[in-house]
């Protein structure tokens, strides 16, 4: 491991004034960004190191070359047999909502902002199916479901400010994944354009068996194998009932144990969560029962009578077993309040080093993999605030959501303990078997670990990568893949 870097191109802003003119061509001049303020505002994503940056008036990548908004897939296709036939780079940009710097342009790449790409195609309550565009608002799009008495049971804490596009690229789970799945359990079919401006399309059924699923070589592609326009996701009926549930339970250790067992006994709770001391700690001031059983955790239940109420009462029942004890609900009317408010910008705002790690673990790992992640933080910086809780529960183990967060100090000393902070959860959640990503993607800043996550499998998906874009030409640098040329050394701080 040579330490985490991301790349930053030393290149000329001079604005591509041929390219410009025909790329509107395809979309009208409205739709061709070509002033540097409108350009800089794609320069990047949420990535936590790139607002680092911006304190200081720097950039983690580059300000990208042209920004180009299509409006149909046929439009999206021109647009990208255009930049095969110039060899120009481009990135599919939907709100920018990503943390792993996956829009994050490295070489004056041509951005292709789908929001025109809007619309609800269909929604087909018989098949239990709707087919949307990639760049619709997710909030907007749930909100247009919820009005006809559906959903599609995926709800990110980003849904506000992320598009249905981006949810399937970068491979996300919903807070709701216990019960209906991440994206890449939903999306059932969709459309999209490959790097020779070939339009793909996976139709929806039921199931299939003819060879490997070319539908997940796009799904978590991150735009890397082409650009993704259309969706067509599960659709479920608005439950008629929703329950939440606060417990108190006396370690970890029992909470663990409650939700493994919980969800190997086939039940579905809606939502499971877990949160470790530090963070039970902030949601459960006031409230007795933790004064003795320090570990916060919510279920919510959902769906109608009879199923509803013997779920809750089997669930609860295993709760008990383990010393577990029903709460005020508090701490769940707050959570729901809450569930789409991201924290981290707050504290980024006010000059702290605040960032988020999320990585996977089985039940037999957890205990061993916190453990070790808590005293490694530590080792690197005893007064770091680290807290953890437990979301996306299954059978087989749990995502693991980690907060670090580091106050106010200079850019030289915080930059490089962001950097060993990242590379020793990242390398723990390795050592005890765990993936290192389970909802946020690769982007840019996971580059390092993923050829330890997938061994020959990263040979194998640069071999399709090389076959579908000979060039490199889509969103190159990404998904551990070649491209990421000319660093920016974390470990340094240095550009």
């Amino acid at each position: 491991m040579t330490g985490l870097t991301i790349a930053a191109a030393k290149t000329s802003d001079e604005v591509d004034a041929d390219l410009a003119a025909a790329l509107a061509a395809i979309v009208g001049d409205a739709n061709v960004l070509s002033e540097f303020e409108a350009r800089r505002a794609y320069a990047h994503d949420r990535l936590p190191f790139a607002n680092f940056r911006e304190r200081f008036g720097k950039l983690a990548g580059v300000v990208p070359r042209l920004v180009v908004r299509p409006g149909s897939d046929a439009e999206v296709a021109a647009i990208v047999k255009l930049a095969n036939a110039r060899k120009v780079e481009l990135i599919p940009f939907g709100n920018g909502s990503g943390v792993l710097g996956g829009a994050i342009p490295l070489h004056r790449e041509v951005m292709v902002d789908l929001r025109r790409l809007d619309q609800i195609v269909s929604i087909n309550p018989q098949d239990a199916m709707v087919t949307v565009q990639a760049g619709m608002n997710g909030m907007v799009f749930e909100n247009a479901l919820n009005a006809e008495g559906f959903t599609t049971g995926h709800l990110p804490q980003s849904i506000e400010i992320s598009t249905v596009g981006g949810w399937a690229a970068c491979r996300g789970g919903g807070q709701a994944s216990s019960r209906y799945g991440k994206i890449e359990d939903i999306v059932i079919g969709l459309k999209a354009v490959l790097p020779d401006g070939t339009p793909l399309e996976i139709r929806p059924v039921a199931r299939r068996s003819v060879g490997p699923s070319i539908r997940d070589l796009l799904v978590g592609s991150e735009g890397a194998f082409g650009i993704i326009t259309e969706l067509t996701l599960r659709l479920w009926r608005l439950p008629e009932e929703e329950r939440g549930v606060v417990l108190a339970l006396p370690s970890l250790e029992a909470a663990w144990e409650a939700a493994r067992r919980i969800m190997q006994a086939e039940l579905r709770p809606t939502v499971v969560r877990i949160y470790d001391e530090a963070e039970s700690r902030e949601r459960t001031e006031g409230l007795d029962q933790f004064k003795a059983k320090p570990i916060l955790a919510i279920l919510v239940f959902s769906g109608a009578e009879p199923v509803l109420g013997a779920e809750q009462t089997a669930a609860l029942d295993i709760v008990a077993s383990v010393g577990g004890e029903v709460a005020p609900d508090g701490p769940f009317r707050h959570w729901k309040e809450n569930r789409y408010v991201a924290y981290s910008q707050k504290w980024q705002a006010a000059g702290y080093y605040n960032d988020t790690v999320e990585v996977t673990g089985n039940w037999s790992a957890i205990p061993g993999m916190y453990a070790a992640m808590s005293a490694a933080v530590r080792e690197i910086y005893p007064k770091i605030h680290f807290g953890a809780h437990w979301s996306h529960v299954y059978p087989e183990g749990a995502c693991q959501y980690m907060t670090i967060r580091l106050p106010p100090m200079d850019e030289a000393e915080a930059l490089p303990l962001h950097s060993r902070l990242w590379e020793a959860l990242q390398s723990l959640t390795l050592e005890h078997g765990g993936s290192i990503a389970h909802h946020h993607g690769v982007g840019l800043f996971r580059n390092p670990w993923i050829e330890k996550e997938l061994g020959a499998g990263l040979g194998v998906i640069q071999k399709i990568k090389d076959a579908l874009d000979p060039d490199n030409l889509m969103n190159p640098g990404k998904l551990g893949l070649r491209g990421a040329a000319g660093a920016v050394d974390l470990r340094r701080g240095e550009v």
